[in-house]
């Protein structure tokens, strides 16, 4: 992209252009107090050989799941990324993410797309992809609003154990709409109370939304679910933050989800201090209409040739801004094409043997840390790699001690569910040893 400078008489045109005397105009909606008076206070200039040493000291700051054991997931989970996917998103024809708006010369990037889509429906037992969202919670938004567009209706029950934070992104897009989003809480397993949830459910609701695995790492009875939704002729939404639960559990359209989306950041996408992230969604063919962003579609040439080409594109960019059915403006390309490779690299059978030893993982990890006096498994449900842990003491004050040993003990639950102040949130997957999970018991049980 070239550099246009910018100079007085540039600014003073434009100025003149939109009507206003001054740059301060454009700031009169700001209150005074919001505004800066005086010079910025900021340290000295440094030279680049001084800033790049600074910037090296806060770097060395950060500590990682490389230099730390981590048992922290919630959303963000630590997998082995082959080699092979960051040699090939690092080619020069994948540099960009733009769009690919000529598919004459951009067929590499549309294919590309085309295979995430593809196999994100197999992963989902899904009829249609689209080619990617921001991450999990705004994938999740987005299916409730393209829920409430298909059904026209106003309430949404939610599960309260879909992530705490796709739940305020949720809350943050339909602050403004008309619809009603009422919680429905937990039963004593682990699960959302389906009594509770039927219950709920009146001629103003169009969907149900639920996630699994759940915050607590619980496998939803997602089937049960879909029945009562069935049965009540409303929608069912499935989230899934962990994509790697796929290689093991029946997917949410084998279950009876009529749109599935979530987090496909464990395939290909480091932890990378939260992002960016790869949201995806797909669903039944039905309402590929009322999909947001865009869809790659594969055809033929006037030759005969197979080639690729945006087939659909719902956003306001390319279609009427009141018919379109969401303002979202670009896919996460590269983080798609990443996952993609990392999904063709294990295949069926390599997704299935590391979804399988996760569980094992877990279950070992479940086993001896339930062994630890005074610490013990709150629910009952089955898990996929995450389970709470309750001990007999303030689970932050234990998250404390155990980063002085070298781990990062899970995620004390305390800022989200505040009843639960003793529990930790702990994850395991391929990347954590026997020998790890000893070590972590030998000194929990020496600190508590």
């Amino acid at each position: 992209m070239r550099y246009l400078p910018c100079n007085e008489q540039d600014r003073g045109e434009m100025l003149r252009r939109i009507g206003t005397g001054s740059i301060d105009d454009l700031f009169k909606s700001i209150p005074e107090r919001l505004l800066v008076k005086g010079k910025l206070q900021l340290p000295e200039p440094l030279s680049e050989l001084e800033l790049v040493q600074y910037m090296e000291f806060l770097a060395s700051e950060n500590k990682t799941v490389k230099q730390l054991v981590s048992f922290l997931g919630a959303g963000s989970y630590n997998h082995y990324i082959p080699a092979a996917v960051d040699h090939l998103i690092s080619r020069s024809e994948f540099y960009t993410s733009y769009t690919p708006y000529q598919p004459e010369v951009s067929q590499g990037t549309l294919q590309a797309i085309f295979e995430y889509q593809t196999m994100a429906c197999m992963l989902t037992g899904m009829d249609v992809a689209n080619a990617s969202l921001y991450d999990g919670g705004t994938a999740l938004a987005e299916g409730i609003l393209m829920a409430s567009r298909v059904a026209n209706r106003k309430k949404i029950l939610v599960s309260s154990l879909i992530h705490p934070e796709y739940l305020r992104v949720v809350r943050t897009y339909i602050n403004n709409l008309d619809l009603d989003l009422q919680t429905v809480s937990h039963g004593m397993d682990g699960r959302i109370d389906l009594d509770e949830l039927e219950k709920n459910i009146d001629r103003e609701t169009f969907a149900i939304a639920i996630q699994n695995p759940n915050f607590f790492g619980c496998i939803e009875k997602i089937d049960r679910v879909a029945k009562i939704a069935s049965d009540k002729e409303i929608l069912l939404i499935v989230s899934t933050p962990e994509a790697f639960s796929f290689g093991i559990l029946r997917s949410p359209g084998e279950l009876g989800a009529d749109i599935a989306v979530g987090e496909a950041q464990s395939f290909g996408n480091p932890m990378s201090f939260g992002g960016p992230y790869l949201g995806f969604m797909a669903a039944k063919e039905k309402f590929v209409r009322q999909m947001p962003g865009r869809l790659v579609g594969e055809t033929v040439d006037a030759d005969g040739k197979r080639g690729f080409v945006l087939t659909l594109s719902t956003r306001e960019q390319h279609i009427r801004r009141e018919k379109a059915t969401s303002n979202i403006c670009t896919n996460e390309g590269l983080c798609a094409l990443s996952a993609a490779i990392h999904m063709a690299l294990l295949g069926r059978k390599g997704l299935m043997e590391i979804a399988r030893l996760n569980m094992l993982k877990t279950a070992l990890a479940k086993q001896m840390l339930s062994e630890v006096p005074g610490c013990y498994i709150p629910f009952s449900a089955p898990v996929f790699n995450e389970f709470v842990l309750e001990l007999p003491v303030e689970a932050g004050v234990i998250s404390d001690r155990m980063l002085e040993h070298g781990f990062i003990a899970g995620l004390p639950m305390k800022p989200f569910f505040p009843e639960m102040e003793n529990c930790l949130l702990l994850c395991f997957t391929e990347m954590n040893s026997k020998i790890e999970i000893e070590r972590f018991r030998e000194i929990l049980e020496r600190i508590i």
